[in-house]
């Protein structure tokens, strides 16, 4: 199985959910901040992202006032 194949997990999760709630924003308002699409968002909130730009993480975390390992966690 290669790493690529859509039916393997990553083991990640995406902790975007979490985040927007705790900070009362909303994925629209994310997605105006870091300038990613909605939908671009969505398939990383729902886990099913299978790479991520170091810039639109850095993006994200700014926004968000996070680490990195607040918004990305083992699913194990």
């Amino acid at each position: 199985m290669s790493p690529a194949d859509d039916d393997e997990l990553t083991g990640i999760h995406c902790r975007l959910d979490e985040l927007l709630a705790e900070r009362g924003m909303t994925l629209t308002r994310l997605s105006d901040l870091v300038g990613v699409s909605v939908v671009n968002l969505s398939v990383l909130k729902n886990d099913r992202a299978r790479a991520i730009r170091y810039s639109t993480l850095s993006a994200i975390c700014r926004a968000l006032d996070c680490e990195v390992g607040e918004l990305l966690v083992r699913a194990d």
